[in-house]
């Protein structure tokens, strides 16, 4: 039966069973999600429409497409006693989720070019980094994110669901929906595992090493003041590498058996809704052009 699948989100269920809990919870994913929105609302800015922060911009609405696509849902599904969604929603949630995923991968390997190139190589910035570049570094990444998803998506799509349809989880996503299948599920998780090498594993490798080179230019700033915030801003970025491609390998190239799904539960709670949010912390407020850009667009929601 293809019609609908039963989401049974273990989330509200087991760990908080009472309406009265449920309330709780619900104002916390809500909170998170207006302080993602309005925090990623500051790409909105002309200002920052340089080739520093192109990239920021489109990360940014990426998070905002990334979010949106779970969290409405889940913050719906709190107050529902039928937790329910259509197969062609589910379908659809799960393509838009493996897209943002992927195009989000590659762009933070473009990102740690782009900072790569503006510390080891800056006098060819201009060059190497122009606006024709960067437009192309995006074009790419999302291209990479929608090619990897219609193909997950068709694959998925083919295969034939046994019954009784039900997800032990708050989101449709691939691993979850290849459990619900009857028929041979081989050719699905060897091409997970292969974009997992490709589209996640290969992005992490490609701003390791970029960081290596930054790093290493950076052990020869003179100044200590100026080695401490280069280190900072580091840190902060490569804590977000870190979490994000640490969270969606675990999520698709995970073993089929022998997973908690407690843990998994978490793991996409990191994934799909706490990433989204510091990104803007991380990425954009430690920036003195993203917090005048921020002040001027709350200035202008005032007026």
């Amino acid at each position: 039966m293809k019609s609908q699948i039963v989401v049974t989100t273990k989330l509200i269920y087991v760990a908080f069973p009472t309406i009265v809990l449920q309330r709780p919870f619900f104002l916390v994913f809500l909170v998170i999600y207006l302080i993602t929105f309005l925090g990623n609302s500051t790409r909105l800015s002309p200002a920052l429409h340089t080739p520093m922060y192109y990239f920021l911009s489109n990360l940014s609405f990426l998070d905002i497409c990334y979010t949106s696509t779970t969290v409405p849902v889940m913050l719906v599904s709190f107050f529902r006693e039928k937790k329910t969604i259509s197969y062609e929603g589910c379908l659809s949630q799960m393509f838009f989720l493996v897209t943002c995923a992927g195009t989000e991968g590659v762009l933070l390997a473009a990102m740690a070019y782009d900072r790569y190139v503006a510390i080891c190589r800056p006098l060819q910035y201009p060059v190497l980094m122009s606006v024709k570049v960067c437009v192309c570094l995006v074009t790419a990444s999302w291209m990479c994110g929608l090619v990897n998803s219609v193909t997950h998506t068709v694959l998925t799509a083919s295969l034939t669901l046994c019954g009784p349809n039900h997800i032990s989880h708050f989101l449709c996503d691939i691993p979850l929906l290849l459990k619900l299948s009857c028929s041979d599920t081989s050719v699905n998780e060897s091409v997970l595992h292969v974009a997992s090498a490709t589209i996640g594993l290969s992005p992490c490798l490609f701003t390791a090493v970029s960081y290596i080179r930054i790093v290493s230019a950076i052990l020869q700033i003179p100044s200590a003041q100026g080695r401490s915030k280069a280190f900072s801003t580091c840190a902060s970025h490569l804590t977000v590498v870190v979490v994000f491609f640490g969270t969606a390998n675990f999520n698709y190239d995970k073993p089929s058996e022998g997973y908690s799904l407690d843990m998994d539960i978490l793991v996409s709670v990191l994934f799909c809704v706490v990433t989204p949010m510091l990104n803007p912390i991380i990425y954009s407020l430690r920036n003195k052009e993203v917090k005048g850009a921020l002040r001027k667009l709350a200035r202008v929601h005032i007026v």
